[in-house]
């Protein structure tokens, strides 16, 4: 028999559960310095990625007297990023972050995030850490790493690094991935459904896979690597079907990253999405100067239904979309 609209999915034990996970995020960082902060959820800038939608809202009372359009954040990123070239301190947020995605079993909406940077890490170094609080809070042994050029060979008999569209494209072909028709689909595109349906259900069954180095074309805030340019600094997790976190050895650059974004808006254009304002102020932190440091954003609702063995992200969270 289904609860009435207005009481929670979650119950009571779950949401105990989330308390006590949240203390052991707490504990985890104040053993190692790092300081808790606060940044807004609403902001004048926002992501330019294809791949992202943030909700927008009219703010009317702004001090121009103008109607202003701000944005709820996909991640706390760029915030967290004024204040380390700010202060230059090692920083965490544990909050709320907002997708304009559908509502499935591993997505609300409205989620938790928890992310994090760390100055003078790089993203192995970063990995490790992530990989320490994996064990605590999922009570695994160990986690593995593999290359994003391995998981392709391994899974797909193709290297991403070195093949065509036109290679790509076959592969793709052949697994008959179901799209929906405004799914922006280029040689980019592929790569990442192939992934999706291909390769992440077939890692990270029984322990955590971390996948590193990613393509070039996809490293989004991340470094090129210095050993193989081909490649970006970037790695994401993942468990028992579940993508847990993304992480990068952090672009210190403005104009590069100015032009990533811009990139993206051209990207933008050409599949009739409309264009997505740059977050200025992110930018002039990067040009005062944004010290070496690697950063992740982990979503906090999957890895407690990973930890309670949850079907639905409903069962971890008081209200989803539907009762909110």
């Amino acid at each position: 028999m289904s609860k009435p609209l207005w009481q929670p999915t979650a119950s009571l034990q779950a949401l105990q559960a989330r308390a006590q996970l949240y203390q052991q995020i707490r504990q985890f960082f104040a053993s190692r310095n790092v300081l808790e902060v606060d940044t807004p959820t609403l902001s004048h800038g926002t992501v330019t990625d294809v791949h992202l939608d943030a909700f927008s809202c009219e703010f009317n009372y702004s001090s121009t007297g103008k109607t202003e359009t701000l944005y709820l954040q996909t991640s706390p990123e760029f915030a967290l990023k004024r204040l380390l070239a700010t202060y230059k301190t090692c920083v965490y947020q544990l909050g709320k972050a907002y997708r304009h995605e559908g509502h499935g079993r591993w997505h609300n909406p409205e989620f938790t995030m928890l992310e994090w940077y760390r100055i003078g890490f790089d993203h192995h170094q970063l990995m490790q850490e992530v990989s320490e609080l994996l064990q605590l809070v999922l009570d695994v042994p160990e986690t593995e790493m593999l290359s994003y050029q391995q998981a392709f060979l391994k899974h797909l008999a193709l290297d991403p690094l070195t093949a065509t569209t036109a290679e790509v494209a076959t592969v793709f072909n052949r697994c008959n991935i179901d799209l929906s028709d405004d799914y922006p689909i280029d040689h980019d595109g592929m790569l990442q459904l192939l992934f999706s349906y291909e390769i992440e259900p077939n890692i990270g069954q029984q322990v955590p896979c971390f996948i590193y180095g990613y393509p070039a074309s996809q490293a989004s805030l991340a470094q090129l690597n210095k050993q193989d340019p081909r490649t970006a600094d970037r790695f994401e997790v993942y468990f028992k079907g579940a993508e847990l976190a993304n992480g990068f050895h952090e672009l210190q650059s403005a104009p590069e990253q100015r032009r990533r974004f811009e990139h993206d808006n051209r990207l933008r254009a050409t599949f009739r999405l409309p264009e997505k304002p740059i977050d200025e102020h992110f930018l002039a932190a990067l040009d005062a100067g944004l010290p070496a440091c690697s950063g992740v954003a982990l979503g906090v609702d999957r890895i407690l239904m990973l930890k309670l063995g949850a079907e639905h992200i409903e069962d971890v969270i008081a209200f989803p979309v539907n009762r909110a």
